[in-house]
Protein backbone atom coordinates (compact mmCIF):
# COMPACT_ATOMS: atom_id res chain seq x y z
CA UNK A 1 0.00 0.00 0.00
CA UNK A 2 2.88 2.39 0.66
CA UNK A 3 4.07 1.88 -2.92
CA UNK A 4 0.64 2.89 -4.22
CA UNK A 5 0.79 6.05 -2.11
CA UNK A 6 4.19 6.95 -3.52
CA UNK A 7 3.06 6.24 -7.07
CA UNK A 8 -0.02 8.40 -6.57
CA UNK A 9 2.21 11.21 -5.32
CA UNK A 10 4.52 10.89 -8.32
CA UNK A 11 7.50 9.96 -6.13
CA UNK A 12 9.72 7.54 -8.03
CA UNK A 13 13.31 8.20 -6.96
CA UNK A 14 14.42 5.05 -5.05
CA UNK A 15 16.18 6.93 -2.25
CA UNK A 16 13.18 9.22 -1.74
CA UNK A 17 10.85 6.22 -1.75
CA UNK A 18 12.92 4.64 1.03
CA UNK A 19 12.93 7.92 2.96
CA UNK A 20 9.16 8.29 2.80
CA UNK A 21 8.69 4.63 3.71
CA UNK A 22 10.80 5.18 6.84
CA UNK A 23 8.53 8.07 7.85
CA UNK A 24 5.42 6.03 7.15
CA UNK A 25 6.70 3.25 9.40
CA UNK A 26 7.32 5.75 12.21
CA UNK A 27 3.78 7.05 11.86
CA UNK A 28 2.25 3.57 11.83
CA UNK A 29 4.26 2.45 14.86
CA UNK A 30 3.94 5.50 17.11
CA UNK A 31 1.01 7.61 15.93
CA UNK A 32 -1.75 5.03 15.73
CA UNK A 33 -4.73 7.39 15.97
CA UNK A 34 -2.99 9.91 13.71
CA UNK A 35 -2.05 7.16 11.26
CA UNK A 36 -5.65 5.91 11.12
CA UNK A 37 -6.88 9.40 10.28
CA UNK A 38 -4.15 9.81 7.64
CA UNK A 39 -5.48 6.71 5.87
CA UNK A 40 -8.59 8.76 5.04
CA UNK A 41 -6.58 11.18 2.91
CA UNK A 42 -6.11 10.75 -0.82
CA UNK A 43 -3.12 8.49 -1.39
CA UNK A 44 -1.12 11.24 -3.08
CA UNK A 45 -1.14 13.38 0.06
CA UNK A 46 -0.32 10.72 2.63
CA UNK A 47 3.47 10.63 2.06
CA UNK A 48 3.76 14.32 2.92
CA UNK A 49 1.87 13.81 6.18
CA UNK A 50 4.13 10.87 7.01
CA UNK A 51 7.18 13.06 6.34
CA UNK A 52 5.95 15.79 8.68
CA UNK A 53 5.17 13.24 11.38
CA UNK A 54 8.42 11.36 10.85
CA UNK A 55 10.66 14.37 11.42
CA UNK A 56 8.66 15.53 14.45
CA UNK A 57 8.80 12.04 15.94
CA UNK A 58 12.51 11.70 15.25
CA UNK A 59 13.34 14.91 17.14
CA UNK A 60 10.81 14.24 19.89
CA UNK A 61 12.42 10.87 20.55
CA UNK A 62 15.83 12.54 20.86
CA UNK A 63 14.37 14.42 23.84
CA UNK A 64 12.02 11.86 25.40
CA UNK A 65 14.00 8.67 24.76
CA UNK A 66 17.63 9.85 24.95
CA UNK A 67 19.06 6.73 26.59
CA UNK A 68 20.24 6.24 30.18
CA UNK A 69 23.65 7.82 29.71
CA UNK A 70 22.58 10.94 27.79
CA UNK A 71 23.01 14.35 29.38
CA UNK A 72 20.95 17.44 28.54
CA UNK A 73 24.04 18.82 26.81
CA UNK A 74 24.37 15.70 24.67
CA UNK A 75 20.68 15.74 23.71
CA UNK A 76 20.97 19.43 22.88
CA UNK A 77 23.84 18.55 20.59
CA UNK A 78 21.67 15.98 18.82
CA UNK A 79 18.94 18.57 18.28
CA UNK A 80 21.59 20.96 16.92
CA UNK A 81 22.71 18.23 14.54
CA UNK A 82 19.11 17.61 13.40
CA UNK A 83 18.75 21.34 12.73
CA UNK A 84 22.04 21.37 10.83
CA UNK A 85 20.89 18.41 8.73
CA UNK A 86 17.61 20.17 7.98
CA UNK A 87 19.28 23.48 7.06
CA UNK A 88 21.72 21.69 4.79
CA UNK A 89 18.89 19.75 3.20
CA UNK A 90 16.86 22.90 2.61
CA UNK A 91 19.88 24.43 0.88
CA UNK A 92 20.88 21.46 -1.27
CA UNK A 93 17.45 19.91 -1.79
CA UNK A 94 18.62 16.52 -0.56
CA UNK A 95 19.83 14.66 2.53
CA UNK A 96 21.42 11.34 3.43
CA UNK A 97 19.15 11.16 6.50
CA UNK A 98 15.82 9.54 5.54
CA UNK A 99 13.45 11.61 7.69
CA UNK A 100 15.21 14.81 6.63
CA UNK A 101 15.21 13.82 2.95
CA UNK A 102 11.46 13.18 2.99
CA UNK A 103 10.80 16.39 4.89
CA UNK A 104 12.93 18.53 2.56
CA UNK A 105 11.07 17.12 -0.45
CA UNK A 106 7.70 17.78 1.20
CA UNK A 107 8.63 21.33 2.23
CA UNK A 108 9.72 22.12 -1.32
CA UNK A 109 6.74 20.47 -2.94
CA UNK A 110 4.09 22.15 -0.80
CA UNK A 111 5.99 25.39 -0.15
CA UNK A 112 5.83 25.06 3.64
CA UNK A 113 7.41 27.88 5.62
CA UNK A 114 10.79 26.64 6.96
CA UNK A 115 10.43 28.97 9.98
CA UNK A 116 7.78 26.58 11.33
CA UNK A 117 10.46 23.94 11.82
CA UNK A 118 12.78 26.37 13.58
CA UNK A 119 9.96 27.12 16.03
CA UNK A 120 9.43 23.39 16.56
CA UNK A 121 13.10 22.83 17.35
CA UNK A 122 13.10 25.74 19.82
CA UNK A 123 10.30 24.09 21.78
CA UNK A 124 12.10 20.76 21.75
CA UNK A 125 15.10 22.49 23.33
CA UNK A 126 12.84 23.84 26.07
CA UNK A 127 12.21 20.24 27.16
CA UNK A 128 15.86 19.92 28.09
CA UNK A 129 15.69 22.25 31.07
CA UNK A 130 12.11 23.48 31.58
CA UNK A 131 10.27 21.26 34.06
CA UNK A 132 7.05 23.25 34.55
CA UNK A 133 5.18 26.29 33.23
CA UNK A 134 4.07 28.94 35.75
CA UNK A 135 1.17 30.26 33.65
CA UNK A 136 -0.88 29.46 30.56
CA UNK A 137 1.05 32.16 28.68
CA UNK A 138 4.32 30.40 29.55
CA UNK A 139 2.93 27.08 28.35
CA UNK A 140 1.72 28.68 25.11
CA UNK A 141 5.28 29.72 24.30
CA UNK A 142 6.09 26.02 24.31
CA UNK A 143 2.94 24.77 22.54
CA UNK A 144 3.32 27.26 19.71
CA UNK A 145 6.44 25.47 18.52
CA UNK A 146 5.53 21.98 19.66
CA UNK A 147 1.91 21.89 18.46
CA UNK A 148 0.44 24.96 16.78
CA UNK A 149 3.09 24.94 14.05
CA UNK A 150 2.19 21.31 13.28
CA UNK A 151 -1.29 22.43 12.27
CA UNK A 152 0.23 25.20 10.16
CA UNK A 153 2.64 22.75 8.47
CA UNK A 154 -0.31 20.55 7.54
CA UNK A 155 -2.39 23.26 5.86
CA UNK A 156 -0.52 23.37 2.53
CA UNK A 157 -0.66 19.58 2.32
CA UNK A 158 -4.38 19.36 3.07
CA UNK A 159 -5.35 22.31 0.90
CA UNK A 160 -8.01 24.92 1.65
CA UNK A 161 -11.07 26.41 -0.03
CA UNK A 162 -10.42 29.79 1.60
CA UNK A 163 -7.34 31.95 1.82
CA UNK A 164 -4.77 30.05 3.87
CA UNK A 165 -4.39 32.93 6.32
CA UNK A 166 -8.06 32.52 7.25
CA UNK A 167 -7.64 28.80 7.85
CA UNK A 168 -4.43 29.20 9.85
CA UNK A 169 -5.89 30.09 13.32
CA UNK A 170 -8.22 27.06 13.56
CA UNK A 171 -5.49 24.79 12.18
CA UNK A 172 -3.09 26.02 14.84
CA UNK A 173 -5.78 25.62 17.50
CA UNK A 174 -6.34 22.00 16.49
CA UNK A 175 -2.65 21.25 16.82
CA UNK A 176 -2.66 22.78 20.28
CA UNK A 177 -5.83 20.94 21.32
CA UNK A 178 -4.27 17.62 20.29
CA UNK A 179 -1.20 18.29 22.38
CA UNK A 180 -3.11 19.50 25.42
CA UNK A 181 -5.12 16.28 25.20
CA UNK A 182 -1.87 14.32 25.21
CA UNK A 183 -0.66 16.29 28.24
CA UNK A 184 -3.79 15.30 30.17
CA UNK A 185 -3.58 11.68 29.10
CA UNK A 186 0.14 11.49 29.91
CA UNK A 187 0.31 13.32 33.26
CA UNK A 188 1.76 10.25 34.98
CA UNK A 189 4.34 9.52 32.25
CA UNK A 190 5.45 13.14 32.15
CA UNK A 191 5.91 13.15 35.93
CA UNK A 192 8.20 10.16 35.51
CA UNK A 193 10.33 12.46 33.32
CA UNK A 194 10.06 15.17 36.00
CA UNK A 195 7.86 17.35 33.78
CA UNK A 196 4.49 18.98 34.39
CA UNK A 197 2.74 20.43 31.35
CA UNK A 198 -0.29 21.82 33.21
CA UNK A 199 0.00 25.52 34.17
CA UNK A 200 1.15 25.81 37.78
CA UNK A 201 -1.12 28.72 38.68
CA UNK A 202 -4.19 26.92 37.34
CA UNK A 203 -3.36 23.84 39.43
CA UNK A 204 -2.70 25.93 42.54
CA UNK A 205 -6.21 27.38 42.22
CA UNK A 206 -7.44 23.88 43.14
CA UNK A 207 -4.85 23.29 45.84
CA UNK A 208 -2.61 21.15 43.63
CA UNK A 209 1.16 21.43 43.40
CA UNK A 210 3.96 19.26 42.07
CA UNK A 211 4.34 17.37 45.37
CA UNK A 212 0.66 16.49 45.36
CA UNK A 213 0.90 15.18 41.82
CA UNK A 214 3.86 12.99 42.74
CA UNK A 215 1.97 11.74 45.80
CA UNK A 216 -0.97 10.72 43.60
CA UNK A 217 1.40 9.11 41.14
CA UNK A 218 2.88 6.97 43.90
CA UNK A 219 -0.58 5.96 45.13
CA UNK A 220 -1.81 5.18 41.62
CA UNK A 221 -4.93 7.33 41.95
CA UNK A 222 -5.88 10.99 41.98
CA UNK A 223 -7.42 12.67 44.99
CA UNK A 224 -10.40 15.02 44.83
CA UNK A 225 -8.30 18.16 44.38
CA UNK A 226 -6.38 16.70 41.45
CA UNK A 227 -9.55 15.41 39.80
CA UNK A 228 -11.10 18.87 40.04
CA UNK A 229 -7.96 20.45 38.57
CA UNK A 230 -7.96 17.94 35.71
CA UNK A 231 -11.65 18.64 35.05
CA UNK A 232 -10.79 22.33 34.71
CA UNK A 233 -8.01 21.50 32.23
CA UNK A 234 -10.39 19.31 30.23
CA UNK A 235 -12.83 22.22 29.98
CA UNK A 236 -10.07 24.53 28.77
CA UNK A 237 -8.97 22.01 26.15
CA UNK A 238 -12.51 21.52 24.91
CA UNK A 239 -12.77 25.28 24.40
CA UNK A 240 -9.70 25.13 22.14
CA UNK A 241 -11.25 22.27 20.17
CA UNK A 242 -14.28 24.54 19.61
CA UNK A 243 -11.94 27.16 18.14
CA UNK A 244 -10.61 24.50 15.77
CA UNK A 245 -13.91 23.05 14.53
CA UNK A 246 -14.74 25.79 11.97
CA UNK A 247 -11.43 25.07 10.28
CA UNK A 248 -12.60 21.68 9.00
CA UNK A 249 -15.01 23.32 6.54
CA UNK A 250 -12.16 25.54 5.31
CA UNK A 251 -10.23 22.51 4.04
CA UNK A 252 -10.59 20.91 0.65
CA UNK A 253 -13.54 18.48 0.74
CA UNK A 254 -11.36 15.38 0.33
CA UNK A 255 -9.27 16.38 3.38
CA UNK A 256 -12.19 17.02 5.72
CA UNK A 257 -12.94 13.38 6.69
CA UNK A 258 -9.32 12.88 7.80
CA UNK A 259 -9.26 15.93 10.05
CA UNK A 260 -12.79 15.52 11.41
CA UNK A 261 -11.90 11.91 12.29
CA UNK A 262 -8.68 12.95 14.04
CA UNK A 263 -10.64 15.62 15.92
CA UNK A 264 -13.31 13.14 17.01
CA UNK A 265 -10.84 10.48 18.11
CA UNK A 266 -8.52 12.82 19.99
CA UNK A 267 -11.36 14.63 21.73
CA UNK A 268 -12.63 11.15 22.57
CA UNK A 269 -9.62 10.83 24.88
CA UNK A 270 -11.15 13.66 26.92
CA UNK A 271 -14.39 11.67 27.04
CA UNK A 272 -12.44 8.74 28.47
CA UNK A 273 -10.78 10.96 31.08
CA UNK A 274 -14.22 12.18 32.14
CA UNK A 275 -15.49 8.61 32.27
CA UNK A 276 -12.58 7.82 34.63
CA UNK A 277 -13.80 10.63 36.91
CA UNK A 278 -10.73 12.62 35.82
CA UNK A 279 -8.39 10.17 37.54
CA UNK A 280 -5.43 10.36 35.15
CA UNK A 281 -3.38 8.17 37.50
CA UNK A 282 -5.74 5.19 37.40
CA UNK A 283 -4.69 4.21 33.89
CA UNK A 284 -4.05 5.61 30.44
CA UNK A 285 -7.15 7.04 28.78
CA UNK A 286 -7.59 5.32 25.42
CA UNK A 287 -10.19 5.39 22.69
CA UNK A 288 -11.29 1.81 22.15
CA UNK A 289 -11.14 -0.03 18.85
CA UNK A 290 -14.94 -0.16 18.57
CA UNK A 291 -15.25 3.60 18.85
CA UNK A 292 -12.43 4.12 16.36
CA UNK A 293 -14.31 1.91 13.91
CA UNK A 294 -17.59 3.75 14.48
CA UNK A 295 -15.91 7.07 13.78
CA UNK A 296 -13.68 5.96 10.92
CA UNK A 297 -16.19 3.91 8.90
CA UNK A 298 -18.55 6.75 7.91
CA UNK A 299 -15.55 9.06 7.48
CA UNK A 300 -14.10 6.59 4.98
CA UNK A 301 -17.33 6.69 2.97
CA UNK A 302 -17.23 10.50 2.96
CA UNK A 303 -13.57 10.47 1.96
CA UNK A 304 -14.14 8.14 -1.00
CA UNK A 305 -17.13 10.18 -2.13
CA UNK A 306 -15.16 13.43 -1.91
CA UNK A 307 -12.24 11.96 -3.86
CA UNK A 308 -14.53 10.93 -6.71
CA UNK A 309 -16.03 14.41 -6.83
CA UNK A 310 -12.67 16.17 -6.83
CA UNK A 311 -10.25 13.86 -8.59
CA UNK A 312 -6.71 15.14 -9.15
CA UNK A 313 -4.56 12.61 -11.06
CA UNK A 314 -1.35 14.21 -9.82
CA UNK A 315 -1.18 16.64 -6.91
CA UNK A 316 -0.05 20.20 -7.40
CA UNK A 317 3.49 21.17 -6.53
CA UNK A 318 6.89 20.23 -7.87
CA UNK A 319 6.75 16.62 -9.04
CA UNK A 320 9.74 14.38 -8.50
Amino acid sequence: MSRRELQAAGITDPALCRAYTTCRELNARHGRTYFLATRLLARARRPAVHALYGFARYVDDLVDEPGPEATAEAVGGRIDEAERQLAEGMTTGRSDYPVVAALVHTVDRYEIDPALFSAFLRSMRMDLDVREYPTRADLEQYTYGSARVIGLQMLPVLGTVVDRTEAAPPAAALGEAFQLTNFLRDVAEDLDRDRVYLPVDELVAFGVDRDRLFWCRERGRADTAVRRAVADQVATTRAIYRQAVPGVAMLRPEARPCISTALALYSGILDRIEAMDHDVFAGRARVGTARKARVAAPALVRAVWARHRTHHPVEEGHQR
